[in-house]
């Protein structure tokens, strides 16, 4: 018994001279525990805490700041991608009169002096029939003039609605018809573009009702009062279209649930009660020997 006591230490020894390498590092596998019995392997955990905790700092120290992407009024736009909006990214007014508060007045009328310039040298593209040019100009008017001079603003928003106008972009344009009346509500020529280009692309509901806002602020104004009589005219006809198209599909509906039965929609026959006003289904069993 002693003597097999004694061979079991033997491997123990083999192995008290051998050097233990560390396992390849992988994408997946987590490190190796230490061995406590071991100082070299403690010392190696101490130095890997260290060095993790060390880039957990540099990754906080690249957190990117998201107020430094915001434009700031009156700096040039920067260049877009292919096919964006420039004008997406534009804040909001009552946002960018917070911003500008603490803006000197010698800087605010300097500004506006200057979008007042590139304002005219949109109206003269305008007038040449440059309307991208003329656009582009108004833009950079906007983005140039603080936003606590309404008025003036109001105005680039209108000249580039009709830029935009000419160019097909009415979706555009509507939207800032929209922005330049909500800073003036007053201004007739604005609430004019905009009904105009509610009734280009077949929104005579929203067209009708800028166009009696005109009048109501303004009766002598020609073209709105023509196209208050014209309009209502033209929207019933249009309703009634569209309530023949339904009629015709849920028609088409119900003789393809009936058909199993042998039946169509033509077995079925509403009434209205000319006292009541009432209406009342009848079932006719041969509906051709009525016609």
């Amino acid at each position: 018994m002693g003597e097999k006591a004694e061979n079991f230490k033997v491997p123990e020894d083999l192995v008290k001279g051998l050097k233990v390498t560390d396992p390849p590092e992988t994408g997946g596998a987590s490190p190796a525990a230490p061995d406590p019995r071991d100082p070299h392997s403690q010392s190696r955990k101490l130095q890997d805490d260290k060095g993790s905790l060390q880039e957990d700092q540099v990754e906080e120290e690249h957190f990117h700041d998201c107020s430094a992407s915001f434009e700031k009024p009156g700096e040039p736009e920067t260049e877009s991608k292919a096919g964006e909006d420039p004008t997406s990214s534009e804040l909001d007014e009552e946002y960018l009169i917070e911003l500008e508060k603490d803006m000197p007045e010698e800087e605010k009328q300097k500004r506006r002096g200057e979008s007042t310039r590139l304002k005219e040298e949109g109206n003269e593209q305008f007038k040449k029939g440059d309307y991208v040019e003329a656009e582009s100009s108004y833009t950079k008017a906007l983005q140039t003039c603080p936003a606590c001079f309404q008025k003036d603003r109001s105005i680039l928003f209108s000249n580039r609605a009709a830029a935009r106008m000419r160019q097909d972009k009415n979706e555009l344009a509507i939207s800032d018809c929209s922005k330049a009346i909500q800073l003036n509500p007053n201004y007739i020529r604005a609430a004019l573009r905009r009904a105009e280009l509610y009734e280009k692309t077949s929104k005579l509901d929203e067209a009708l009702d800028d166009y009696k806002s005109i009048l109501e602020k303004d009766p002598s104004v020609h073209q709105a009062r023509e196209a208050c009589m014209r309009l209502p005219k033209q929207i019933e006809e249009r309703n009634e279209k569209l309530k023949e198209e339904m009629l015709g599909k849920l028609k088409d509906l119900g003789n393809f649930v009936l058909r199993p039965f042998g039946l169509s929609t033509e077995n079925f026959q509403i009434k209205q009660d000319s006292s009541t006003g009432s209406y009342s289904i009848n079932f006719v069993q041969n509906p051709n020997n009525n016609r």
